[in-house]
């Protein structure tokens, strides 16, 4: 059987793409443009190029970033590519990463990348970090590793790693595990591996929203989402996971009526299970009947959600 050897470029748009158009930066560069800023690599490697979208990752809607799942899947399908790479915005690449770690079938390698500076700006970084997030996809240890995010030499899980600042070219970290690997002088280095957890999914559900918990909240917008009949409520709360002891009535209502509800935590490290044993605490949530993000934070948590609803409506 031959090798596989093509690498599907994907661009999304992003800082990655936007260069000063003089009233700030915008989106510029097509994905054609950032391939022709690669290096030449070595013989037997193919670079193919898409042009997905070309907006900021905050513009992304639900509807598309699940057409953006269906053309990763099918590419990683073809027989003699290798991996995909998916260029895109900083601000919700975590949350694609992970979605396409749930729920892309092929244990084919999926990296996405990005820039912190745009083309237009001295130390741009979006080539470097599109030459190594491509070397990723081509290493072979790259397979069964669910999807990556590789930025500023370092690769990180998409399970784990998030946005932690809004500036500088180290602003990703994966908090508690550190990355999976590095690239470093143009060869990539394996630190640790996990073992991927895939859905069988059709569809996302759209219809759930995520709720903060901070000090002395009223139950007010729990209560209005659970009026609106929503399909499920993510719940960031305090620590690994807990809730003002107020809201417990409404989370049991929600239950009640069929509402999912999932409880993450606040904190960059949080695990649900505690011994407390006060209103509100893990024992007092299980028994009403909540679900535990384990290890996840809202925003995961909730792309979690829809898709185990997904899976669950077929």
């Amino acid at each position: 059987m031959a090798r596989r050897n093509k690498i599907v470029i994907i661009s999304t748009g992003g800082t990655i793409a936007m260069q000063d158009s003089g009233e700030g930066a915008v989106p510029a560069l097509s994905g054609e443009e950032l391939a022709a800023r690669l290096p030449q690599w070595g013989e037997g490697v193919e670079i193919e190029v898409e042009t997905f979208s070309n907006i900021p990752s905050g513009h992304l809607t639900l509807e598309q970033l699940w057409q953006l799942q269906k053309v990763v899947a099918e590419r990683l399908e073809r027989l003699y590519v290798r991996g995909v790479v998916v260029t895109h915005g900083t601000d919700t690449m975590e949350e694609t990463a992970y979605l396409l770690d749930l729920t892309v079938p092929s244990n084919k390698a999926v990296v996405l990348t990005g820039a912190m500076l745009h083309a237009s700006e001295p130390g741009y970084d979006g080539v470097r970090n599109l030459t190594d997030a491509v070397r990723v996809a081509l290493d072979p240890q790259s397979d069964n590793r669910g999807a990556m995010v590789v930025m500023n030499g370092e690769i990180h899980a998409a399970r784990y790693v998030t946005k932690m600042k809004s500036h500088g070219v180290d602003a990703f970290a994966s908090p508690g595990r550190g990355p999976m690997g590095r690239v470093i002088e143009g060869h990539v280095h394996w630190y640790w591996s996990l073992e991927r957890e895939a859905l069988p999914v059709r569809r996302l559900v759209p219809n759930v929203h995520l709720i903060k918990a901070t000090l002395g909240m009223p139950d007010t917008l729990l209560r209005a989402l659970i009026a609106q009949n929503v399909a499920g409520i993510v719940i960031e709360g305090f620590g690994g996971g807990r809730v003002p002891p107020w809201w417990m009535d409404a989370i049991r209502e929600a239950r009640q009526k069929g509402i999912l509800v999932a409880i993450a935590g606040r904190v960059p490290v949080a695990h649900s299970m505690d011994g407390y044993g006060y209103p509100g605490a893990y024992r007092d949530l299980e028994e009403a009947g909540v679900l535990f993000a384990e290890g996840l934070n809202g925003p995961k948590a909730r792309l979690k959600l829809m898709a185990i609803l997904g899976g669950l409506v077929g």
